[in-house]
């Protein structure tokens, strides 16, 4: 498969090479694929596994998604469609472009099949994406888009920075993920506090149900990105504010800060700042997978995202409640061709219990 012999030899050098260095040079060869449209038809045609599924309002062509955080700037849309996703997520996309931390900020653990960021939010900024899909046009799978605050931006001016986000790609946007969860971007989980997220979330419910009404259209499902580090008793005081204020759903999780299940041979990352993703962040985020889907009775549809690098994995986190499946870091670790194999078991699995 020609995804598979070019993209996965690409990533594998995120072991030994620098890791963001390997993550541009991947979304580049994958925006220049996508310009080849026989090549992605033919690609589509063999990778592509249909199990549709309607969430929020949304219907999804199969339940598995690329996370945010791999095409933050919607560059590689076609080929995302092409290797197997039944929906894409870009972002995190902040009101103002930004630079991000400084490098190096993106590690592979391959001992620990994880990966350490502390990227922030680097992205040309919302307005630069609203115009790229302008131009380009959306792709031929639901869109997500996740938002964020910008770092120069105090906390306290954080709702319109948000809102400003949100008027720019809400034409463009299946969903939006408001995301008050990183870890990289200082001051921005307190959002998750009660009394902030209530003010926030009553602002950008109430921008796009108007936005929708000036374009004639329903408004676009607003889900929120949650930490996997909060307690329960927060992430019940969360979930209270989102059924509150209608939000369609919410992403669980994102990475987190704990160094719980490195290997012995990544020892040395357990001081390093950032956000860990992959293997060692499965069980947490099924457990609070679970946590919403039985607080809120289902009444709260979750993308599952979080330690999903083999189909199991994906069938775990559907048996805790999860309405539909993200990934990124393995995709990034082990090559595209664990999307199919994912979506394989997942259509066996809809089959069987259909």
């Amino acid at each position: 498969m020609f995804f598979d012999r070019i993209v996965r030899p690409t990533l594998y050098r995120l072991h030994r090479d620098d890791a963001e260095a390997v993550h541009e040079r991947t979304v580049r060869l994958l925006e220049r694929a996508g310009r080849a449209p026989a090549l992605t038809a033919a690609v589509r045609q063999r990778l592509r596994i249909d199990d549709p599924c309607t969430v929020f309002g949304v219907r999804f062509p199969n339940r598995l998604g690329l996370a945010a955080g791999m095409d933050k700037d919607g560059r590689a849309l076609a080929a995302w469609s092409a290797l197997g996703f039944g929906f894409v997520e870009v972002g995190t996309v902040t009101r103002h472009a930004q630079p991000g931390n400084p490098r190096p900020r993106l590690f592979a653990l391959s001992d620990s099949d994880a990966v350490l960021n502390r990227m922030g939010f680097n992205n040309a900024g919302a307005h630069a994406l609203a115009r790229r899909l302008a131009d380009t046009g959306t792709p031929d799978l639901p869109l997500g888009i996740s938002i964020g605050k910008s770092k120069i931006t105090p906390v306290e001016d954080a709702i319109a920075d948000y809102r400003e986000s949100l008027t720019a790609v809400h034409p463009y946007a299946d969903y939006v993920a408001v995301n008050v969860s990183s870890p990289n971007t200082p001051g921005l989980r307190t959002l998750q506090d009660r009394g902030a997220l209530t003010e926030l979330l009553t602002e950008l419910t109430g921008t796009a149900r108007d936005l929708a009404a000036r374009s004639a259209r329903h408004p676009v499902p607003l889900l929120v990105k949650m930490a996997p580090d909060l307690s329960f008793e927060a992430i019940g005081e969360l979930l209270g504010v989102c059924l509150d204020h209608g939000v369609a759903g919410v992403i669980a999780t994102n990475t987190t800060l704990t160094r719980d299940g490195l290997a012995p041979a990544d020892a040395r990352y357990a001081d390093e700042p950032g956000g860990l993703s992959g293997r060692p962040l499965a069980e947490r985020s099924r457990e609070v997978v679970r946590f919403v889907h039985q607080q809120t009775a289902g009444a709260l549809p979750v993308i599952g995202v979080g330690g999903i690098g083999h189909p199991d994995d994906a069938l775990r986190m559907l048996d805790a409640g999860a309405s539909l499946l993200q990934l990124y870091t393995a995709f990034a670790l082990h090559g595209p061709g664990v999307v199919r194999r994912v979506n394989a078991r997942l259509a066996r699995y809809s089959a069987a219990t259909r």
